[in-house]
């Protein structure tokens, strides 16, 4: 963790030596022990939790993987969604908001990490999300390195726990790379497959060049104000010198164009498609709801927290960022091909696109009003996280019997797997915003509800535009999972005298991707029956 330069200096001098008089050593010791405080950081173990259990989680399941036998792999499995429960259970006690450690003990009151509301939401979608993922994998690994796969999503969750928390440039960063790093290599982890290194390759370029982009601005906002501590980052560039402003400018600016790298947002999404694709199904899931919820974090605590000053920079940078990336998203998802290979991932992947613009949204829109529009942006993540790893885990049921997972695959879904097939559909709707997804409906009345609220008038039409355009997709993907399937006959009576058609294909689902959906259905119904479980976020101040 880091602190300001004025407390390294004192701490200097409170270790330095003292040259006083004979026979009065003692005194001036003393004294000078009683004049400078201790520079000692006390450790509240208790905030630390999450990201700490997560992260040694992965140490221990990587050690165990040495010592297992092929046959006991899968043990690594459930004592990674051991972990992660663990995680979310220390998250109770910290539900009141308040908690705080690693704070300077001298000077200005700030702290580099904080477990406030914020924190304990966000932590809770990231750690909800790997669970819902290792659901996901655990029949999905036999051909994967087990415990390197198991090793890296905890690794990476760790660091998706601890990002929310980040109070200074410095730790936001490390938090921010060790999210990255490892999803990297889980991403390219399917040994042997090009599509599976190509989108490896891409995500790891594009992510260097944010991360490059993002030190170089955090760089010059250090320059300029002397501080990584976000609050006092606030506070002095409220007055930078004259000198240093067009520096501080230069800083914010490039710190956000970092951060659109993470989010996805257009022109900085091209790598979202293909890493979609090329990745095993689980980790797209993953990275569709962690991976935007890592970037959303840090874009909020460096514009909301530390940038306040440079609103007029930022805000409309961003307002015009969340139009442009919904209706690139949109625009490019009703352009997918039924009978493409994979086309039903990417549909999703550039519906997460089109869904990072409205979650823009309230963040741009906190420029122009308060810091209670970041809560619309939180309540719209959770409802977005439940509903696209719900769409991920039934896709990943089709991708058992249809490897190619195209759209024209879930063409009579409902004949074979009817109570997949209504999960699906009940996603679909609640992310187009339609009745019986309530929680769907409400969320995107909330986001189009601040950006009115804060004079964006022109940034609300173009939402209700792209909501409108994203309303043919989703009901076309509807529409297929009820038509008769492909060679059955539309009718059929008793006395055509063909031959009656042969019964659907079964198998058995796997129980952890049963587990899956039938927590994320149930999710989404409890939201949409009780909304304001998380609609209450957009009105109250999360920090």
């Amino acid at each position: 963790m880091t602190a300001d330069l004025s407390p390294t200096a004192t701490s200097l001098l409170a270790y330095a030596p003292a040259t006083t008089a004979p026979g009065t050593g003692d005194a001036a010791g003393s004294l000078l022990a009683a004049d400078v405080p201790s520079v000692v950081q006390s450790i509240d173990w208790l905030a630390i939790a999450p990201p700490t259990l997560t992260a040694l989680a992965a140490l221990a399941v990587l050690v165990a993987d040495l010592f297992l036998p092929a046959h006991r792999k899968r043990i690594l499995g459930y004592a990674t969604l051991t972990a992660l429960a663990a995680a979310l259970a220390f998250l109770i006690p910290l539900r009141s908001g308040d908690r705080s450690t690693f704070c300077v003990t001298t000077g200005a009151q700030a702290c580099s990490y904080t477990a406030d509301h914020f924190t304990v939401v966000i932590q809770a979608l990231v750690l909800g999300g790997a669970f819902l993922t290792v659901l996901l994998s655990l029949d999905d690994t036999r051909e994967l390195p087990a415990g390197e796969y198991w090793f890296l999503l905890l690794a990476s969750a760790s660091g998706a726990a601890l990002l929310p928390a980040s109070r200074d440039l410095a730790t936001l960063v490390v938090a921010l790379e060790v999210a990255s790093l490892p999803a990297f290599a889980l991403v390219g982890i399917k040994r042997g497959d090009r599509r599976s290194s190509e989108a490896a390759l891409k995500f790891f370029l594009s992510s260097v060049v944010a991360t490059a982009v993002m030190l170089l601005g955090v760089s010059f906002v250090y320059a300029a104000t002397g501080t990584l501590h976000l609050t006092e980052i606030a506070d002095r560039l409220d007055d930078v010198s004259p000198v240093l402003d067009t520096l501080a400018k230069t800083g914010v600016a490039l710190t956000l164009v970092g951060s659109a790298f993470k989010t996805a947002a257009a022109p900085f999404h091209f790598w979202v498609p293909d890493t979609y694709v090329g990745a095993p199904l689980p980790i797209a899931a993953y990275l569709s709801v962690v991976g935007k919820a890592v970037g959303f974090s840090g874009l909020i605590l460096v514009t909301v927290i530390a940038f306040p000053s440079y609103a007029d920079v930022w805000g409309p940078a961003l307002a015009v960022l969340a139009a442009l990336t919904m209706t690139v998203g949109n625009v490019a998802a009703l352009r997918q091909n039924a009978t493409r290979a994979r086309s039903a991932v990417r549909l999703l992947a550039w519906s997460s696109v089109a869904q990072a613009g409205y979650l823009l949204v309230p963040i741009a829109a906190a420029a122009y009003s308060s810091d209670e529009q970041i809560g619309s942006t939180v309540a719209y993540a959770l409802m977005y996280a439940v509903v696209n790893l719900g769409a991920f885990a039934v896709a990943a049921l089709v991708a058992r019997t249809h490897p190619g997972n195209r759209l024209s695959d879930y063409r009579g879904l409902y004949a074979t797997r009817p109570l997949a097939a209504l999960a699906l559909g009940f996603f679909l709707l609640c992310l187009a915003g339609l009745p019986p997804g309530i929680i769907g409906l409400f969320a995107k009345v909330t986001v189009f509800s601040a950006a009115v609220d804060a004079g964006l008038g022109w940034l609300a039409v173009v939402m209700a535009v792209n909501v409108v355009i994203a309303l043919y997709y989703y009901l076309q993907w509807t529409a297929i999972l009820f038509r008769a399937p492909d060679g059955a006959p539309e009718t059929a009576g008793p006395d055509t005298g063909s031959p009656a058609s042969a019964p659907p294909r079964r198998f058995r689902v796997p129980t952890p991707l049963t587990t899956a959906i039938v927590l994320t259905s149930a999710a989404g119904i409890l939201l949409s029956g009780v909304p304001q479980a998380v609609l209450r976020f957009a009105a109250v101040s999360l920090f």
